[in-house]
């Protein structure tokens, strides 16, 4: 006999109808109406079970493979989509250089990962940056400014007032998911939603935009 499948948590509201949701760390959520009974919610998830499973299963494996960060000798980083083997150098005129190895000098090697997220939050400003005026004066839009943050969930979002807002993360991803990730959020100074209009914007500045897209949800976990 199979297991039932466990209900992690059961949200109820005026909706009209049953939600499913898978989370990142493969938890069941049900979001159900106030007067659905629970026999009927448990009809709906042993119809949906196989769907259920096959997400379960591909959020486990995906926490399977993030990598625990011990910066040491030897240890991969990626850097717009480049994996570049970490390099202790002993006499290395900055904290952190980037050439064939991602290099750290020994004197700064016992506070390798406040040196290394420092660095990366300063390559991602100057390579965002850049990418923002480029494709900013394309669309002709005008943006407040630009701001690198340490979200973990959101790669990029548009202020009320106009304000740009980018994970560091994001300068780990290809370049061309980190151009798609300016272009969504600039097209946001057009469109505050994600209407048709939103998405035929985007579209507009990058017909394939789907591509990096699904790689972002497909490889975000990566980008740690």
């Amino acid at each position: 006999m199979n297991t039932p499948i466990k209900i992690d948590q059961l949200i109820r509201s005026h909706r009209k109808t049953i939600g499913l949701q898978i989370t990142k760390d493969a938890r069941l959520i049900v979001r159900a109406p106030q007067f659905a009974s629970e026999e009927y919610i448990h009809q709906l998830i042993r119809r949906k079970e196989s769907w259920i499973k096959t997400k379960q299963d591909y959020f486990k494996q995906r926490q399977d493979k993030i990598l625990v960060r011990k910066f040491i000798p030897g240890e991969k980083f990626l850097f717009l989509g480049q994996s570049y083997t970490l390099l202790v150098v002993e006499d290395l005129p900055k904290a952190v250089i980037l050439d064939n190895s991602l290099m750290i000098s020994k004197m700064v090697l016992a506070n390798a990962q406040d040196h290394l997220e420092y660095w990366y939050k300063i390559q991602a400003l100057e390579y965002i940056t850049q990418q923002v005026k480029h494709y900013a004066q394309i669309a002709g839009v005008k943006y407040e400014s630009i701001r690198i943050n340490n979200a973990t969930t959101r790669w990029g979002s548009c202020g009320y007032k106009d304000t740009l807002n980018f994970t560091w993360r994001l300068i780990m991803a290809p370049a061309k998911v980190v151009d798609y990730v300016v272009i969504h959020e600039l097209m946001h100074l057009k469109q505050k939603n994600h209407s048709r209009k939103f998405w035929a914007e985007v579209s507009q500045m990058m017909p394939d935009y789907k591509k990096e897209e699904r790689w972002l949800k497909e490889n975000g976990y990566l980008l740690t």
